[in-house]
Order: structure tokens, then C-alpha cells, then sequence
């Protein structure tokens, strides 16, 4: 597997918060490299049908559209989930070429670090969250790092399981 690295290239908490963000983006497209597409298409866990490598790839494409785009700057919602369907990301996910989701992925992640580079820290997010809460950027950074790195532990998971591929 490719060797990513943590260390920011300098000590400002932007660089800090921004960093970590795209290793745990970065870790996510080690953990599908040499992985095949009926592998990715593959739910391993009877109690999670929708958890697979490609649901969880395209899961957190849109987890940071949520958090980018709906939250932050308080756009539209056009994800691929409805209310009948609040898991269609992963559903529909194994319906695309694994290659097609990550570059997805990885194209949205660098739009993303544009706009964190040209706002503040503490902008405050024009919708509100968690009981009328409105979060600043910095929240967002490391809930988005929270949650890329605990879907890290399931990508680690499946990867094992699927073809026996460990790493870190």
C-alpha cells in the first residue's frame, strides 16, 4: 500500500486541521488501491447490506457535500437521498465504477480545500445543526476528519475481509 504522511507542512491550526482532513481522505483511496470492482460492490455484513467499499466511498463524498455545501453555505439540497431512502448514497454506489466514485471523491475534496482556504475559522455555518447550533468551520474540519477516519476503521475491516489486504 502507498505510505501517506500526517505531518502538516507547517504549525498554524489551519494547516493542522487541514492536514488531517486530507490524510484521513488520502487513507480512504489507499485502502481501494488493487481492490477489484466486484470486491468493492461487496456487503460483507449481514446487519449492514449497504456497507460496502464503494457505499462508504460515495457515502463520504456525500457526508462532505452535507457539510460543505448544506450546511456551511446553506445551499439546496441535492443529494441523492429522500426521505423514503435516507441511505441511497450507499445504496446506489455499487452501480458505479469504483474509479468513477473516488475521482468524484477526490475532485469534490479539492474544491472543498479551495473554499476552506478563502474562509475564516470561525465562520459560522448558515444552517443549523444539532438544536439550532450554527457551527463554525472548525467544527466542520474536525467532525468531517471524525468521521472519514471512524469509516477509515470500516474500510479496514472490509478490505481484511474481502481479499485479506492489511495496512495502515
Amino acid at each position: 500500500m502507498t505510505r501517506i504522511d500526517d505531518t502538516p507542512p507547517a504549525w498554524d491550526e489551519r494547516t493542522q486541521l487541514t492536514t488531517f482532513l486530507d490524510y484521513a481522505r488520502d487513507t480512504v483511496r489507499v485502502k481501494c488501491e488493487g481492490l477489484s470492482e466486484e470486491n468493492a460492490r461487496k456487503a460483507l455484513l449481514p446487519g449492514s447490506p449497504l456497507m460496502t467499499v464503494s457505499g462508504l466511498i460515495n457515502h463520504l463524498r456525500w457526508v462532505e457535500y452535507y457539510w460543505f455545501q448544506m450546511v456551511f453555505l446553506g445551499e439546496e439540497d441535492e443529494g441523492p437521498w429522500t426521505d423514503e431512502d435516507p441511505d441511497r448514497e450507499m445504496r446506489i454506489a455499487v452501480d458505479f465504477p469504483l474509479a468513477q466514485l473516488l475521482d468524484e471523491y477526490a475532485g469534490q475534496s479539492a474544491r472543498y480545500r479551495e473554499l476552506v482556504a478563502g474562509s475564516d475559522l470561525d465562520a459560522r455555518a448558515k444552517r443549523p445543526v444539532r438544536g439550532g447550533l450554527h457551527v463554525d468551520l472548525r467544527w466542520i474540519l474536525l467532525h468531517l476528519t471524525e468521521e472519514t477516519a471512524r469509516h477509515n476503521g470500516h474500510l479496514d475491516i472490509l478490505r481484511e475481509l474481502l481479499d485479506g489486504t492489511t495496512g495502515d
